[in-house]
């Protein structure tokens, strides 16, 4: 457990680098866990103890947002200020993210039925 979590760690670590070093756009955990899926692609299979320590950290996820609510409280002036715009800007990704996944489970339901 402690060799995988070691990994995952690791891979974020990694990504965070290659965000700073390269000035990228994208958030290091987001190109550490890129990595993490390239090196399981690599290995053509996901290990027993890699996905339980995976689950383990899923299951205990709710901790990861205490801060978030905490700085939503403490906050709450500066947010309420901005409604309007943080709320439009909620409801169009999220309309955004909708559409792209449906067209894009389109899109991969045509190219599964062609082959």
């Amino acid at each position: 457990m402690i060799g995988y979590l070691t990994l995952i760690l690791s891979c974020q670590l990694l990504g965070e680098l290659a965000a700073q070093a390269l000035g990228l756009p994208v958030p290091g955990p987001v190109l550490g866990m890129a990595i993490l899926f390239a090196f399981l692609l690599v290995r053509g299979h996901v290990p027993e103890a890699l996905a339980s320590t995976s689950e383990g950290l899923l299951r205990n996820m709710s901790l990861l947002f205490v801060p978030a609510g905490t700085g939503i409280i403490m906050h709450s002036a500066l947010l309420s200020e901005a409604l309007l715009p943080l709320s439009l800007a909620v409801a169009l990704s999220t309309s955004l993210a909708i559409v792209i996944t449906a067209l894009m489970m389109r899109w991969l339901g045509k190219a599964e039925t062609h082959d």
